[in-house]
């Protein structure tokens, strides 16, 4: 079984602490990957489950069994490097045996599986070939394939796409998704990339600073971050943050004043805030629209992709860049003022001293 716990986990080297009290449950044929910014500790933790590194305090579990005392080798894991890490000296063939060589797999099942791997992967024409006569892409296919030889109960992933061109990046994800899809093997991928993260995982754990910060599937981080943090980070470009301060209506309506006549609505509960507190409003680019009456936002300049345009600007009389999302071509001239407002339900209301989410009301379905 696949299934990963981690409780109170920690590690420190030296007085650096890497990892501060992780709890997490993963289960049997998930597709979970790990996010956050250069040294967050992400790929100290998949080391971690590896076996390449020590745990501080703390337990790991794999198939309901404790590992931390198990080698590498003992805990049914295959991991795949952002460097390929093949013999350059060996075959794609021989680069696929030797791990089961190593381990005295009879010849006739070692072969079997790289058959199996070689088709999975539309490998079978390089088997013969080395690694220096290979693409990146196709570097990339036989260290997947070195890892599924070894049916694992875990694969684990390091970045595995860094060292692609962005065609060849787009082109692996989706096989490695696919192969997932085939396999339903547990898989763990490591990532700074949020768009991999969003499309490829069926729950991401996002990490900052040695930190769980949020768990969850890619839209409930998205449309429910749990603080300023995550939602700064998954959404590309970034959410729009305005300040303000709460207003609450006779009907007991949670509005936000950002400065101009025009409120905006919010879903928080009246209950979580009392009216005239400061507070951080976001809207992601693509939630705003456009309306007769709303928010002046004087235009700087857009980018046109054909089928979306994202606009530069300003609301008039503060500094702070704001964008907004249009579907298909739209050029609005520089200098021109478009009147903007969120979608219902999009504004998202944070606390600025401890950034995390307001509660929102809840609703029956």
């Amino acid at each position: 079984m696949g299934d990963l716990k981690l409780s109170n986990l920690n590690k420190s080297f030296g007085s650096v602490a890497a990892l501060n009290d992780v709890n997490l449950d993963i289960v049997d044929g998930e597709f979970v990957v790990f996010v956050g910014p250069s040294g967050c500790g992400k790929s100290t933790l998949l080391r971690i489950i590896a076996g390449l590194e020590d745990i501080t305090s703390g337990g790991i579990a794999i198939g309901g069994h404790d590992v931390a005392a198990l080698s590498p080798a003992e805990r049914k894991i295959a991991m795949v490097f952002q460097s390929y890490a093949l013999y350059p000296h060996m075959s794609v063939r021989k680069n696929l045996a030797f791990g089961l060589e190593n381990l005295k797999f009879k010849r006739e099942e070692i072969e079997a599986r790289i058959a199996e791997a070689a088709r999975m992967l539309a490998i079978e024409p390089y088997l013969d070939r080395k690694p220096r006569q290979l693409s990146g892409g196709q570097r990339q296919r036989v260290a997947i394939g070195r890892a599924i030889v070894r049916e694992p109960a875990i694969f684990l992933f390091d970045e595995p796409l860094s060292n692609l061109d962005a065609a060849l990046r787009v082109q692996t994800r989706a096989e490695i998704t696919k192969l997932h899809r085939q396999m339903k093997t547990t898989m763990i991928y490591v990532t700074h990339d949020q768009v991999e993260a969003m499309t490829m995982a069926d729950k991401i754990v996002v990490l900052r600073a040695g930190r769980v910060e949020q768990v969850g599937t890619p839209l409930e981080l998205f449309d429910h971050p749990r603080n300023l943090f995550v939602a700064g980070f998954l959404g590309s470009p970034r959410m729009n943050i305005l300040k303000g301060r709460i207003v609450v209506s006779d009907d007991r309506r949670v509005l936000v004043d950002v400065g101009y006549p025009t409120l905006l609505a919010s879903e928080t509960d009246p209950a979580a805030v009392t009216a005239g507190q400061e507070v951080l409003a976001g809207i992601r680019p693509a939630h705003f629209v456009l309306s007769d009456e709303g928010l002046p936002f004087e235009v700087q300049y857009h980018e046109s992709l054909g089928t979306e345009t994202y606009i530069y600007g300003n609301l008039q009389g503060q500094s702070e860049q704001v964008i907004i999302h249009q579907p298909g071509h739209f050029a609005p001239a520089a200098g021109a003022v478009l009147k903007i407002m969120p979608q219902q339900g999009r504004l998202h209301v944070f606390d600025p001293m401890s950034e995390l989410a307001f509660a929102r009301v809840q609703r029956s379905n």
